[in-house]
């Protein structure tokens, strides 16, 4: 069996949070359990996804406010918000604003692009601007200058009692270098490390140059570091979708594979005209997993990872799945977690 170069330093976990449309309390509270569990195992990161106008995370800034006055050590993420739905300058005070909260725990993650389904929703989000709205990379380095605490305005001092100030308020020391970006493309790899933003790849990739995924995530893992001021020691995070059934029940397991078998097709061929390539997901014992990741080339080349739960299973589901990997899966990639 391969091994990779290096032991797993930092294991984290991605959820959708959904919730019922009836009910949507209950769902935001699985959530915020899950991400409690998480630190309990002695996982690095926990990491929300967003989902506009469906029944998931609609506001991660807000449930990641509301995990970290539940919790203490755990990093909190991101992955990620599109900033294409956002105003950065905003999003700035709010990022800041819960990194404050946070202790520094904060790790966004961002991406471009237009919204999904913009033509049906634009009339909503942008009644006046929709047609000259800018959703290029440049929306990303707005945040970033923003984050970094460039100026905001030429406006600043004192107006009667209020004093203002000309960079976003709150300052967030080291936030800046806490960013990260939501890439699947060459073009997104270099942005990103040229900016020097961290980088994180999924399960979802764009198909460039072949049809392997995980050649494909290698080359953007290298491009990513090629054009990275810190080069080789440029922060990556790999996040697949990996069940672990070391201790699932008969019926978790039958469940866990028949979801993934019903996903596999989209794997065997780029899909749309984008050319979408999409990770298998890797079900089995801890062992049966950890062969397949060593046997990845690109995970044998990062040491961070934000394994990705499934979107429709259950809490106990979900509490299963954790505990495999805190106790299984990530001492068989070499990771240790972190002290109470």
């Amino acid at each position: 069996m391969p091994v990779p170069a290096k032991a797993l330093k930092k294991l984290g976990f991605l959820t959708i949070g959904l919730f019922d449309g009836a009910d949507p309390r209950a769902g935001h509270e699985s959530t915020l359990a899950i991400i409690e569990l998480g630190e309990r195992l002695g996982f690095d990161s926990a990491w929300v996804r967003h989902r506009h106008l469906q029944y998931g995370i609609s506001s991660p800034v807000a449930v990641l406010a509301a995990a970290s006055q539940r919790t203490s050590r755990i990093e909190l993420g991101t992955a990620v918000i599109p900033l294409g739905w956002e105003n950065p300058l905003r999003l700035a005070e709010d990022l800041a604003t819960v990194d404050i909260l946070s202790g520094g725990r904060l790790n966004p993650g961002v991406s471009v692009g237009p919204p999904m389904h913009y033509e049906q929703v634009k009339s909503a989000l942008y009644p006046d601007t929709a047609d000259v709205e800018d959703f290029s990379y440049e929306r990303v380095g707005r945040l970033l200058r923003l984050v970094r605490g460039e100026p905001a305005t030429d406006f600043s001092g004192v107006e009667g009692i209020e004093v203002f100030s000309d960079r976003v308020q709150p300052h967030a020391q080291g936030l800046a270098q806490r960013l990260w970006y939501g890439g699947a493309s060459l073009q997104s790899a270099q942005w990103a490390g040229e900016h020097g933003m961290n980088f994180l790849t999924s399960s979802v990739v764009k198909a460039e140059e072949s049809d392997d995924f995980a050649a494909i995530q290698l080359s953007h893992v290298r491009q990513f570091r090629a054009h990275h001021p810190d080069g080789d020691r440029a922060r990556v995070s790999q996040g697949l979708v990996v069940i672990p059934t070391d201790h699932a029940s008969a019926d978790q397991r039958s469940k866990y594979r028949q979801y993934a078998q019903a996903r596999t097709p989209r794997t065997a061929a780029p899909q749309g005209p984008a050319r979408m390539m999409f990770s298998p997901d890797l079900v089995g014992t801890s062992a049966e997993i950890a062969d397949r990741l060593y046997s990845h080339p690109a995970f044998r080349e990062i040491d961070e990872v934000a394994f990705a739960l499934p979107f429709s299973f259950a809490h106990d589901d979900y509490v299963q799945i954790l505990t495999d990997i805190a106790t299984e899966l990530g001492p068989a990639l070499g990771w240790r977690p972190a002290p109470h």
